[in-house]
């Protein structure tokens, strides 16, 4: 049997590419994507996606070369997670959310070769090109190549430059070879997540895992040929969970919209008798909280993949009760988005509904294309007890985890520990083998599907010249799941004390330094942080004070219950801590 070599017919590298030229010939007349009222089948789908890519490769993107996005859910948008990798190129869809310093780190560090700049974000991404250039002068990498995305179906001839999208498409070549796939681990695509640090780090994906995360999650949601999916999701988000390629695998419809309004969503759900979706539970109240003018009736269900902070029980079944099936999952970037669903298993059906909803709130179990998934103590990598109690870290493994964090060796090697994935989520495995998150090791803070590092706010209320001490911790909010909330002390002197710092000027020099998602909802004024016998911070207590505030429905905090923050004795005291949030990283 050693003697049977590989050969072109029996070894193909696999890449997601095949899903597109597979659609355009079994879906050739099939509508591709749906924008207002513009219409593309799968065969004009590939063919565009063949002209911009002839189009980067007119401009010199080579293989390799990072091609760069600004742009909400549109079409460019889809078509871009095809055309850049056949043009042998990696595509980078950045996080619309983000603000102009960090758009521009993530240019400097990736060295984008073109940067695609949708027209609604020339303002933010002018300020991002300012900045970057500013940088650039201390350094020999180059600037981008600008070109904006107008609007296909009412366009507004807003320019940043020359180039503009759909002049790329007009010129491009429709009979275009893509570049061959050689080599199944070559990158794909490039995503950047804050983490921890200060700056966020770039995770590469290959062909082969996105390839195998796709499978994973249309086999594990059990999508259908020919869904139609709504994009309620960022497709910066994970490249949408990997349902940019997902889609075309099953010869779908592509419903996209600019913003996820409910008069957005309920329109086109009603209009396009929409199958599937994706998104984070803070989209739930947007769907529950629309007036009535706003809603249709759902006559068919609509699947709903949601991860992030775990929907509560009663959230769950409000939303079913509107027509939707909700199935929960759990990742992370480094994971090419979902990592566990939540199966399940047909025993449930004879629950009681808040039985099932708590049961669809857990993690779940790894995806089919992952070698493996567990939880471990990391200081023995022995698993832990199926108990449901002992806790360790969730640990991964398999081909659809990164390659790792572009110009970061040191991070990388941190991350991969005596052969699994370490994510940094702390869990218990149930006795049915379903992984359920009960903290996270990491202080990263999840508002409506967003990363927050609560280091990265922390560094930011240092360097108001009054705050002595911060930290910052998750609170409830009733609309993103949870909300940065800052604890300060502040420093004794002449000018500045407690009665001349406001609350809100905290908030305001936050929100004059960081993008308005991470400004903390609320600040607390303490006279000392409690902190161990070594001096460091016990968040463990900050966070029980915290979910003593309440955000009200008008953004502003209240308090439920007058608590005092015990300095010497741990709140927990080795009871399971029944409320738990904002956990899955997607």
């Amino acid at each position: 049997m050693d003697r049977l070599p590989k050969c072109e017919a029996n070894f193909v590298p696999l890449t997601p590419l095949t899903f597109l030229k597979r659609a355009s010939m079994v879906y050739s007349d099939h509508t591709s994507i749906i924008y207002g009222g513009v219409r593309f089948t799968w065969q004009q789908t590939y063919e565009r996606c063949c002209r911009l890519a002839s189009a980067l490769r007119s401009l010199n993107v080579v293989k390799n070369n990072v091609v760069s996005v600004l742009a909400p859910n549109i079409p460019a948008l889809y078509e871009m997670h095809f055309a850049v990798p056949m043009a042998g190129a990696v595509l980078n869809a950045i996080n619309t959310r983000l603000d102009a310093k960090n758009i521009a780190t993530i240019l400097r560090h990736s060295e984008a070769k073109v940067f695609f700049v949708d027209y609604d974000y020339v303002p933010l991404a002018r300020d991002a090109l300012r900045i970057l250039m500013a940088d650039l002068q201390k350094s020999d990498i180059s600037m981008p190549l600008i070109v904006i995305i107008d609007d296909i179906g009412s366009p507004t001839g807003v320019r940043l430059g020359e180039l503009e999208y759909e002049g790329l498409i007009f010129h491009g070549n429709p009979s275009y070879v893509p570049e061959e796939i050689s080599d199944e681990w070559d990158p794909i695509a490039l995503n950047y997540t804050s983490g921890t640090t200060s700056e966020p780090k770039g995770v590469v994906y290959s062909h082969k895992g996105a390839y195998l995360s796709t499978l994973s999650l249309i086999l594990g949601w059990e999508m259908k040929s020919e869904p139609v999916y709504l994009w309620s999701l960022p497709m910066f988000h994970c490249n949408g969970w990997t349902f940019t390629w997902g889609v075309a695998a099953r010869g779908g419809t592509n419903v996209c919209i600019r913003n996820t309004t409910a008069e957005e969503m309920y329109k086109n759900i009603d209009l396009h008798k929409v199958t599937h979706m994706c998104c984070a539970p803070i989209v739930f109240n947007i769907l529950l909280e629309a007036k009535m003018h706003e809603r249709c009736q759902i006559t068919t269900p609509v699947e709903i993949l949601t991860g992030g902070a775990p929907p509560p029980a009663s959230l769950l079944e409000k939303i079913e009760n509107l027509g939707f099936h909700v199935v929960h999952a759990y990742g992370l970037t480094e994971a090419t988005g979902p990592a566990m669903v939540c199966e399940w298993k047909r025993e449930w059906n004879q629950l009681p509904r808040e039985a099932q909803s708590k049961l669809k709130a857990r993690q779940g179990i790894s995806v089919l294309t992952l070698a493996d998934a567990d939880v471990k103590d990391l200081k023995t990598m022995q698993s832990v007890p199926r108990d449901g109690k002992t806790v360790g870290e969730i640990v991964l493994r398999g081909s659809s985890i990164m390659k790792g964090y572009l110009k970061d060796e040191k991070a990388t090697s941190k991350a991969f520990l005596n052969g699994w994935f370490a994510t940094g989520d702390v869990g218990v495995i149930h006795p049915d083998g379903y992984c359920e998150i009960k903290d996270r090791s990491k202080d990263v803070i999840i508002s409506g599907g967003e990363n927050i590092s609560s280091v990265e706010v922390e560094a930011v209320l240092y360097k108001h010249h009054s705050v002595l001490e911060a930290s910052v911790v998750a609170m409830p909010h009733p609309k993103y799941g949870e909300s940065p909330c800052a604890f300060v002390t502040l420093k004794k002197n002449s000018e500045d004390d407690h009665c001349s710092v406001k609350e809100a000027d905290i908030i305001q020099h936050c929100r004059s330094n960081l993008p308005h998602f991470m400004v903390p909802k609320k600040v607390h004024f303490m006279d000392e942080l409690p902190k161990t016998s070594t001096g460091k911070i016990q968040k463990f207590q900050l966070r029980d004070l915290a979910k003593t505030f309440i955000i009200l429905e008008n953004g502003n905090p209240s308090t439920k219950k007058s608590t005092q923050v015990n300095r010497e004795q741990p709140r927990y005291n080795g009871q399971p801590q029944e409320q738990i949030l904002a956990l899955s990283r997607l």
